[in-house]
């Protein structure tokens, strides 16, 4: 067993996830690394020191510069604000430190490409966060899917909704600035990467891009959003079959409305990640008066759940999918054999992003670069 010093850029939402995932993960796992929660950096000193003693770090760093150079951080996580990735993930690798990022890749095409070449050039172990693809039903959906359990694939719909701003009276935050803090920055990355997991590439693609609610309340009046409340695109994967994405952050009554239906010449699969510890299966096969979908109960028979839990049906959480990715990033710098989902992954996404923005300014069909 061998400690790794981990050092934490950003210690909100996601910061407080990942500390509790490096600190929980060797117990869980048994990993051959085990985790020292080293040094923490936050937007000031006094937020890092604050974060560094709710989380148990040993160390709060003036900045993300200090705890990148620092010897005893000998892998940084990447918690902070998008705009930020790019310049930290460069400096780490540069420094021969492995990097995980929090989605998106970076602010933008240019940063998310950058970021792969730094990675692939320092040739060190990256990952990217696309958590809700890690949990047991996903996986055990991949699986289906690559077994041929539904037959030749002939349709995908998936979609990311919620409705943090779905009441228009709630007031501007900085979720309502900057295309990156938009839906299509937020929370769109999300779904196409679990559509590009499960279906393949995408060929190409037709979108259209909104603002739902143009102002909101601010500490002047009214304030202007300035970026988009909601998108869809029609799309073809690689593989020929169609497709249909939607994303929303106003879907009144949606939570966590990471959800997916496939469709298959033998069956189908359907999931929501409001129910994330079920699958529903449908199988063409026997009467036609006995058909219908099945509701699977993930158990210690799909990936990555006995760890957590001996009971069939007892299920996993928001925070286990977190653990899958410390493990998972633990696994590659031990190996140093990359782990999907790699800085790479992350790319391909941006690109479908970036391609989303493109058809939306023109309303064409545009074709999807794999360069």
């Amino acid at each position: 067993m061998t400690e790794i010093g981990i050092g934490l850029v950003g210690g909100g939402y996601m910061g407080k996830a990942h500390a509790v995932a490096m600190a929980a993960v060797g117990a869980v796992f048994d990993t051959a690394l085990r985790p020292r929660l080293e040094m923490m950096a936050a937007s000031t000193p006094a937020s890092a020191e604050r974060y560094r003693t709710a989380f148990g770090f040993a160390r709060a760093a003036p900045d993300w510069q200090a705890l990148v150079a620092d010897p005893r951080v000998e892998a940084v996580v990447i918690a902070a604000p998008q705009t930020t990735h790019r310049a930290i993930a460069e400096a780490a690798f540069a420094a021969g430190k492995p990097v995980f990022c929090e989605k998106p890749l970076g602010a933008s095409l240019a940063d998310a490409q950058a970021m792969v070449a730094a990675a692939e050039a320092s040739g060190l172990p990256n990952m990217i966060g696309f958590n809700y693809v890690r949990t047991p039903a996903t996986q055990f959906v991949r699986q289906l899917l690559a077994e041929g359990a539904i037959g030749d694939l002939t349709w995908f719909r998936g979609e990311h909704t919620e409705d943090f701003l779905s009441d228009p009276a709630t007031p501007a935050n900085w979720r309502c600035h900057g295309r990156s803090n938009g839906c299509m920055g937020d929370l769109a990355p999300h779904m196409v990467n679990c559509a590009l997991a499960l279906m393949g590439p995408v060929a190409e693609l037709s979108a259209r891009v909104e603002t739902v609610h143009g102002t909101r309340p601010g500490a002047d009046g009214r304030e202007a959003v300035d970026n988009d409340d909601h998108g869809q695109m029609m799309l073809r994967f690689a593989s020929g079959v169609m497709g249909h994405l939607y994303f929303s952050r106003v879907a009144t009554g949606r939570k966590m409305g990471y959800a997916y239906e496939i469709h298959g010449t033998k069956g189908a699969i359907r999931f929501d990640q409001e129910d994330q510890n079920a699958v529903h299966l449908y199988r063409a096969e026997g009467p036609e008066a006995t058909r219908g979908f099945t509701k699977v109960l993930t158990g210690p028979a799909h990936p990555d759940y006995l760890p957590f839990c001996q009971g069939p049906g007892h299920g996993t959480g928001y925070q286990d999918q977190i653990i899958i990715e410390a493990r998972d990033f633990l696994q590659a710098i031990a190996t140093g054999r990359p782990v999907w989902p790699t800085f790479r992954e992350g790319l391909a996404v941006a690109r479908v992003i970036d391609t989303a923005f493109a058809s939306a300014a023109d309303g064409r069909w545009h074709l999807v670069s794999h360069d």
